[in-house]
């Protein structure tokens, strides 16, 4: 019988480090109005010089006018976002932001740049995020699965046939390239990946190593509590497999000054991708930092691939 014990006593041990795991890397307490407030500029150095402009497009932001939305998902989440209109007819983008973020933080120049390419701007709290439901982030497993319901609640208010862009920072940009590989409704007529990661197996190997953890040791148990306590198994979110189905046009933008989400992680999603296709580098720029380092070469870019 103490074999039995032995082998009991293992896999309490597994379990419960693969807890640990899941509550670091997944799991997303309940966010208060206070908490967002208080977290409104991405912290570190590297994004403080950029805090006085983020400060400015946020007050812009905050003094305009948007239309709350909402979807509901599959397993009863409601996801919340924010529609600013510049004008009835303009296409929509929608818009994800990363890991651990919300509109308010991550997207805070996201509605002055679309206005400037003539575009709508659609901002989402992805789930467990900002204003939407959810504790589990998925590292756009599931999030990949949520954006063809914006797409629709996009469809139901502006039509069928009106023009939609989807785009996304970080993990945001992940999750479209996700979406996109699936396929897309024909309204979507392209999409925008800033700085994402190729697999989320890659990137969170890569951030245990930064912890100065063995990831080859570390990340079994990481993918355990996913699979366990999470119901999703992460290393389904894969970019590059995804960006090889993309049928739509794609502009990749990344800074190769990134310290998170590595510059080369970018181009191999770009080699992947088998649509019309193009890669800019804004020199300098830090992790989700490419629009506020150059927002005129950014607009510019944009400007011009989608005017193909």
């Amino acid at each position: 019988m103490l074999w039995l014990y032995v082998l009991l006593g293992l896999l309490a041990l597994v379990a419960l480090a693969a807890l640990v795991c899941f509550f670091m890397t997944y799991y997303s307490a309940t966010r208060t109005e206070e908490k967002m407030a208080a977290d409104r500029y991405p912290p570190g150095k590297v994004y403080e010089p950029y805090h006085p402009a983020m400060q400015k497009w946020a007050e812009k932001m905050d003094a305009m006018e948007f239309i709350p939305m909402e979807v509901r998902t599959p397993d009863k989440l409601t996801l919340r976002g924010k529609l600013y209109t510049l004008t009835p007819d303009a296409p929509v983008e929608i818009l994800f932001h990363g890991y651990r973020g919300y509109v308010e933080r991550d997207m805070s120049g996201a509605v002055e740049r679309c206005f400037a390419v003539g575009h709508s701007a659609m901002l989402v709290d992805q789930r467990a995020s900002g204003h939407s439901d959810g504790h589990i982030i998925t590292f756009g497993v599931k999030e990949s699965e949520d954006v063809a319901l914006w797409i629709d609640a996009v469809a139901r208010r502006f039509g069928a046939d009106h023009p939609v862009y989807i785009g996304g920072v970080s993990m945001g940009a992940t999750t479209v390239l996700m979406a996109a590989g699936r396929g897309l409704p024909p309204q979507v007529k392209g999409v925008l990946a800033d700085c994402g990661y190729t697999r989320a197996e890659t990137i969170i190997k890569k951030v245990i190593r930064q912890l100065k953890m063995p990831a080859l040791l570390v990340y079994p148990f990481v993918r355990l509590g996913a699979i366990l306590y999470g119901g999703f198994d992460p290393n389904k979110a894969d970019a590059v497999a995804a960006s090889a189905q993309i049928r739509v046009p794609v502009i990749f933008f990344h800074g190769d000054t990134d310290n998170f989400v590595p510059y080369e992680m970018s181009w191999e999603n770009y080699n992947a991708c088998a649509a019309h296709k193009q890669m800019v580098t804004i020199p300098g720029a830090g992790h989700g930092l490419c629009y506020p380092a150059d927002p005129d070469g950014y607009v510019a870019a944009v400007k011009a691939f989608y005017a193909e």
